[in-house]
């Protein structure tokens, strides 16, 4: 029985190969838009609803450009990531720069765009207004600390880096008031990959509260608040994925029972969703090129945790299929591996899977059939997120490129594989003749 699923079957996954080598990342677009409508569907219930992609999810203006026009706005946190939303078309207040250990560069790109500054700590008032000014619209990141669970990824609120206190939010906004600010904002990020919608209702009520005690606190109205991320999927078959209608009507209650009455309405709401908008439209495609028997039976792949780290820095489950198998038994307990000189440089540990036949066995035909000579195709799911944008280049590895299947069937490329010239072009290599 098949538990996830892939936009090819494999003799047009085959052709595709021909084109553009394996590994690559395989992003689908109409899942992508269809996944962006319903999200604006349940949502759009709030007034001035706006979904700010998280760029750092998945950095392609193609994918930005996408999601500009389904409505989405973008939530950056770098100045490369303020120029990627600017290329894609994404500016203004359709940007929330959410930084921490902010250079006044990158303030200033904020400005230039006039995206939402998102501030990370009391003592950057000062800093943003010595070097760029306080802007009429300006936000603060709230760290509720012991008084929130954090989850497994993002760890314990009170251990973060992130965010200012409590009490450092409620002297922050009298003072950037007197400081020229005229509107508000109160932001959070709590968790990440978190699949309880109880989770995320809860967020959405400690932020009502918040909002609600700063106007009855310091007489300053707050216009929107951002629920931030960590909206979770089901990476491993069996989970549930979080039914977006039934968060927004838990959300709509709360809003109901706290903004109403505390005269904050209308209140906008704003979310930052990055892995659930993307992270299960996208496929990272290997080719299985060895087979390895000693205390266990491995097959690697011509990719490496340089192309997706998840599953090595947190232990994270992806799930593998192989194409043109995706019926066929699991019969075999593999270890998935690349070629990092890493020991961590794994996909997989003792996963059940179909018989995998490599490229170097479909070559000498000493084991398997001899009629694929380049090695079943491997696809590790939900890989549209976090993804491609984790990845690195030790060891000398290049990155491998990007596709997207378009909506009529086409599939084109929207970020090439690197090549060696791309990773000798930051030396300066004119100075090594004669240096001793």
């Amino acid at each position: 029985m098949r538990e996830k699923t892939f936009p090819l079957d494999k003799e047009r996954l085959e052709e595709l190969t021909e084109r553009f080598p394996t590994p690559f990342y395989l992003y689908d677009e109409r899942a992508i838009r269809a996944n962006a409508r319903r999200i604006s569907q349940a949502f759009g219930v709030f007034p001035g609803f706006v979904e700010h992609f998280a760029v750092k999810a998945l950095p392609n203006p193609y994918i930005l450009k996408v999601l500009a026009s389904e409505g989405f706005g973008a939530d950056c946190s770098s100045g490369p990531e303020l120029l990627l939303a600017e290329i894609a078309g994404i500016t203004g207040e359709r940007i929330m720069f959410t930084s921490n250990n902010t250079p006044a560069a990158e303030y200033w790109e904020a400005r230039r765009l006039g995206a939402v500054i998102n501030l990370d700590d009391s003592t950057h008032i000062a800093y943003l207004e010595r070097h760029t000014g306080i802007p009429e619209l300006i936000s603060c990141r709230y760290n509720p600390g012991p008084l929130k669970e954090g989850n497994a990824i993002i760890g314990k609120p009170e251990e973060a880096k992130y965010g200012f206190t409590r009490e450092q939010i409620l002297a922050a906004y009298p003072r950037l008031a007197e400081k020229g600010a005229r509107r508000f904002g109160l932001h959070t990020m709590v968790a990440s990959n978190e699949l309880s919608p109880a989770y995320h209702i809860e967020t959405a009520r400690m932020l009502f509260e918040l909002a609600a005690e700063i106007k009855r606190k310091t007489g300053v109205r707050i216009e929107f608040v951002n629920l931030g991320g960590g909206v979770g999927i089901p990476y491993k078959p069996g989970e549930t994925a979080i039914d977006y209608q039934d968060l927004a009507r838990g959300i709509e209650e709360a809003y109901r029972g706290i903004v109403v009455p505390a005269g904050l309405a209308p209140l906008g709401i704003r979310i930052e969703w990055g892995r659930a908008i993307t992270g299960p439209y996208g496929w990272l495609v290997s080719r299985a090129i060895h087979r390895k028997s000693v205390y266990r039976e491995y097959v690697g792949l011509d990719s490496c945790m340089a192309d997706l780290a998840r599953p090595a820095i947190y232990g994270a489950y992806h799930h593998i299929s192989v194409a043109g198998k995706e019926d066929h038994p699991r019969g075999e307990i593999l270890d998935i591996v690349g070629s990092l000189c890493e020991n961590n440089d794994k996909f997989a540990l003792q996963r059940a899977l179909p018989g995998i036949e490599t490229a170097a066995e479909a070559e000498t035909g000493l084991e398997g059939p001899r009629g694929n000579r380049r090695g079943d195709l491997v696809i590790i799911h939900d890989a549209g997120a976090h993804g491609r944008a984790m990845g690195f280049n030790y060891n000398g590895k290049l990155r491998c490129g990007e596709l997207l299947l378009r909506p009529d069937g086409r599939v084109i490329q929207i970020r090439r594989r690197e090549t060696p010239e791309d990773y000798f072009a930051t030396l300066d290599l004119a100075g090594l003749e004669g240096f001793a």
